[in-house]
């Protein structure tokens, strides 16, 4: 019984804590991007980020003051969805957040071609 009310307690602990996540803030580092033809490229990434409850809001560009695109999406526990348009065309990310760590994938499909990109940045102090 004192097993089972451990894991109860632990588990709740853990929900909260995922609760208490707020991405809300500047977060930079790098943007590497695989063009459809396979050119690759690294650039510096800004993304300032904004979040009420589940809902995530933002925009990413090389700089702070060159912000060029604005995304929405959600935040499910440490899951990150993100959806924008650049040029009329869909841009998807799916990120995952590790302590003051983005990382993940972006996706835009053109004329049957994939855009691919890995993003990774950390939480500005």
């Amino acid at each position: 019984m004192r097993v089972l009310l451990c894991i109860l307690i632990l588990a709740a602990l853990a929900v909260a804590a995922v609760a208490d996540t707020n991405v809300t803030g500047k977060w930079t580092g790098s943007f590497h991007s695989i063009s459809p033809d396979g050119e690759a490229r690294e650039s510096p990434a800004v993304v300032l980020l904004k979040q009420n409850g589940g809902e995530v809001t933002g925009t990413v560009g090389p700089n702070e003051s060159d912000q060029n695109l604005a995304f929405k999406g959600k935040i499910e526990g440490n899951k990150i969805t993100l959806d924008s348009e650049s040029d009329g065309l869909p841009i998807h990310f799916d990120l995952v957040l590790v302590g003051d760590r983005i990382t993940g994938d972006m996706n835009m499909v053109h004329s049957g071609q994939t855009a691919k990109a890995k993003i990774d940045v950390t939480r500005s102090k």
